[in-house]
């Protein structure tokens, strides 16, 4: 028999629920779209559509569901930074309306829908994936809508909405690999609570099969390219490209993106959810939390790889401090709501482009607060997501200069190589303007893209240093310093030019050299 269903969920709702859902998500679309185009090209922006110049079902860094997404988008919208970056805006706005409805199934009403929904909104890691194309922008709606799935069944659901949660974690894996963890994290939340009854019933066991089957083409393209993503990780993990984190780093990082003045609201969720006689009904929410912490905290995760999974306990914890405060110290729900918003506004220059740099640099000095460094290599004055999306442009016409000023014979053989995808993806996007031919790099999926019909005679090489190129070379000369903004990142800044002669192996022989998975 099916647990009894909260008198709160089969309450008639009043209007003031969807009112409050469209407003919250409303306002975050309208920052977005306000803010997408006030500064340039994210790196990851750049490679993603090369990526989409080379559709497959797979690539070293991700699966292909939002460079699906990203072509799509460019051949209906064209590829100007709001074109590219409206799906995110829209992305995001419907994360922030999937928290209220996750508050109401919980058995939330207005303060619940109105709490939750401005954690949603104001929570710092959503404002900036919102802003920018990446698969992350993705990734907390995909969450949110299984989450939203589980809830609903708990509640006594159709055993059918199964099938419907197996096609969002499929395609949720299918946008990023990081769903794994999700969905582990889930499997073991249902092993740990009530809920355990649905492995006995065919439904949860055919929304399996739907994800599995979704996911498969990846799997299939990692098979037959031999794991990359596998070897990606490991390379990563054996290297010091990620900041390392302590524990207790990890979970004050957690605050820093989910905005400090959030922090009572998810820990509200949190308690709830463990220790409310109503709450415990959704005890496996509060597991997902934190098994996928402990997977994230041992595995050494980036700390943004967790930021997905608040909303459910922004919802919660509405709904807690709904209940709580029903009757007394009823001033305390709109006190938080109004902590939370005016953090949120404290907090939104470092997430979205509303400050020009050099003011930014000035108030995040002023305010004492920054967005946490997630690699090693992030030395820039500004927050990487800002410091990648300058000085990209200027790169490109300098090497244009230089290509163009080859002798003609030179020109027609040269190859522009890149040491990242940013600098490879800038190329392909901005080059064609400045006459340029495409770019090769050992970076990531340009690897697999291999050296194009470049012979080896001739290349012109962006690199900070000449070292490598002299033991490949023959010929070596340095052709200057690249121009780029001061607010890029300063590894870029120092990148110079190198005209490179003479190939001393075959270059297909010498390309398993340049590979680069990091």
């Amino acid at each position: 028999m099916r647990d009894a269903i909260p008198e709160a969920v089969n309450q008639r709702r009043s209007s003031a629920e969807p009112i409050l859902i469209i407003l919250f998500s409303a306002v975050a679309l309208l920052i977005h779209l306000l803010a997408i185009a006030r500064y340039g090209y994210f790196r990851d922006e750049l490679y993603y559509i090369a990526c989409g110049r080379h559709l497959a079902f797979g690539y070293v860094d991700q699966p292909p569901l939002s460079i699906v997404l990203l072509q799509l988008s460019q051949i209906l919208l064209g590829n100007s930074l709001f074109a590219i970056r409206l799906l995110p805006a829209l992305a995001g706005a419907a994360t922030v309306a999937i928290t209220g409805l996750i508050a109401c199934e919980l058995g939330g009403r207005g303060w619940a829908v109105a709490l939750g929904s401005a954690g949603s909104l104001c929570a710092l890691f959503n404002l900036a994936v919102g802003n920018f194309f990446s698969m992350n922008a993705f990734e907390p709606l995909f969450w949110m809508a299984c989450i939203y799935l589980v809830a609903r069944i708990i509640n006594g659901g159709s055993p059918i909405l199964w099938l419907w949660f197996g096609a969002l974690l499929g395609l949720s894996l299918e946008n990023k690999h990081s769903t794994a963890f999700f969905a582990a994290a889930i499997f073991v939340a249902m092993l740990l609570t009530p809920q355990r009854r649905h492995f006995a019933e065919k439904w949860i066991w055919f929304g399996g099969l739907i994800a599995f089957a979704l996911a498969l083409p990846n799997i299939l393209w990692q098979l037959q390219n031999h794991w990359p993503t596998y070897e990606l990780l490991t390379n990563i993990s054996h290297s010091d490209k990620n900041v390392a984190l302590s524990p207790t780093q990890f979970i004050w990082q957690q605050i820093v993106f989910m905005n400090p003045g959030t922090l009572p609201l998810w820990l509200a969720g949190l308690c709830w959810v463990f220790g409310s006689r109503d709450g415990r009904r959704y005890m496996a929410l509060g597991i997902i939390y934190l098994v996928m912490l402990a997977e994230f905290t041992i595995l050494h995760g980036k700390s943004y790889y967790l930021a997905p999974a608040y909303p459910m306990l922004f919802a919660a914890g509405g709904v807690a401090i709904e209940g709580v405060f029903t009757n007394r110290l009823a001033w305390l729900k709109p006190a938080l709501l109004i902590l939370i918003l005016a953090t949120g506004a404290l907090v939104a220059p470092l997430a979205v482009p509303i400050l020009p740099p050099g003011k930014l640099v000035a108030y995040m000095r002023a305010i004492g607060l920054q967005l946490p460094r997630t690699e090693t290599s992030h030395t820039a004055p500004l927050p990487q997501l800002f410091a990648d999306q300058f000085g990209w442009q200027e790169m490109v016409a300098s090497v244009a200069h230089v290509y163009h000023h080859l002798r003609p014979e030179d020109e027609k053989r040269a190859a522009i190589f890149c040491q990242n995808y940013g600098e490879a993806g800038a190329i392909d996007f901005f080059g064609p303007k400045f006459g340029l031919p495409p770019a090769i790099s050992g970076h990531q999926n340009y690897f697999l893209w291999g050296p194009r019909d470049w012979t080896g005679e001739v290349a012109l090489v962006l690199d900070t240093r000449d070292d490598d190129e002299r033991e490949l070379f023959a010929s070596v000369e340095d052709l200057g310093q690249i121009v780029s903004s001061p607010w890029a990142m300063p590894f870029e800044r120092r990148t110079h030019i190198y005209l490179c002669r003479d190939l001393k192996v075959n270059v297909l022989e010498s390309w398993p050299q340049v590979k680069k998975w990091l």
